[in-house]
């Protein structure tokens, strides 16, 4: 039996773009939700100024919380040297570093070129190795890497040609963004296969939104390209706030529903996890949740393929 990993991105990426600030404690309650219901990876935080991203005032104390259950890897988001600083300093097990392939959307995400973007991945590296942390993980996660609603087409070329570079610069994982829901399908086998090449093992996680509707399809052909982990958002919560038009994540309801009844192992209760969206009611009264499972309720009886054989 195949098991994918499920990363719960939503208190990162989920969170980031509402004008609403969810309070401490309830997403104290959200981790506590998707953890009673089987999630073991999550990403948190982001270690950014509180001015620019009010939303992530509060990510230390979110990520000690996290750090709370031992066997749940908490990761986080740090788009430079000093954000890598304080989330090295948090205890986070892994850093997400955002190099976009657009040089558009990276002007306006990090304010720097790609490939300076690029050297700032490597001084965060040296970072990690200078503080003797050397089991944090540094991912390079590659930004509008299948299209960008500032540039339109991206070139494969350009992901390919910035992938080695990251690979150089010392990240231990490469996770391929559809930052702005621009992927489909064919493209997504056809990217996976050219940076597999190139990242061999390394490339492991996929991150889909589903703006055009294409974020389960794209996620069931990157399993079956070889990819074992995927980020999603609980009720599709979320977008980049500096990519217009990028509206939510996959659902990971609906997308631990697609994996489970095609009989891949999430370890994950769904109907644990259906339930837990009430944190978000309450902690988001005005916020619109989405997911098919979720308004449709579970098939009469059902039990995940993998329970079946």
């Amino acid at each position: 039996m195949t098991t994918i990993t499920i990363n719960e991105v939503g208190m990162r990426d989920g969170l980031q773009s509402l004008q609403a600030i969810m309070p401490t404690t309830a997403k104290r309650q959200w981790i506590d939700a998707a953890y009673a219901a089987g999630v073991r990876h999550m990403e948190v935080a982001s270690f950014v100024p509180a001015r620019l991203l009010p939303q992530m005032a509060d990510a230390r104390e979110v990520v000690a919380h996290a750090l709370s259950y031992p066997d749940l890897v908490v990761s986080v988001l740090a788009p430079n040297l000093r954000g890598c600083r304080d989330a090295l300093e948090s205890g986070a097990h892994r850093i997400i570093a955002p190099v976009s392939v657009s040089a558009a959307h990276s002007l306006a995400n990090v304010r720097r070129t790609p490939l300076e973007m690029v050297e700032e991945l490597a001084r965060m590296c040296q970072l990690r190795s200078e503080m003797g942390l050397h089991n944090v993980q540094i991912i390079a996660g590659m930004s509008v890497a299948f299209g960008c609603t500032r540039q339109g087409d991206v070139p494969l070329s350009d992901l390919c040609e910035l992938t080695g570079h990251v690979l150089e610069a010392g990240c231990d994982l490469v996770s391929l963004g559809d930052t702005t829901g621009y992927a489909n399908p064919g493209q997504v086998a056809t990217t996976l296969q050219a940076i597999r090449a190139i990242a061999g093992d390394k490339l492991r996680a996929a991150h889909f939104h589903d703006t055009r509707g294409l974020a389960l399809a794209n996620s069931l052909v990157a399993v079956q390209q070889g990819i074992t982990e995927l980020d999603s958002s609980l009720a599709g919560l979320g977008g980049c706030p500096f990519a217009p038009g990028a509206s939510g994540n996959t659902v990971t309801e609906d997308l631990v529903f697609m994996l489970q009844s095609m009989g891949y192992d999430t370890g994950i209760d769904l109907a644990a996890l259906i339930a837990s969206r009430q944190v978000l009611r309450d902690a988001l009264p005005d916020e619109a949740l989405y997911g098919c499972i979720a308004r449709a309720g579970l098939p009469l009886n059902y039990t995940p393929a993998a329970s079946r054989a």
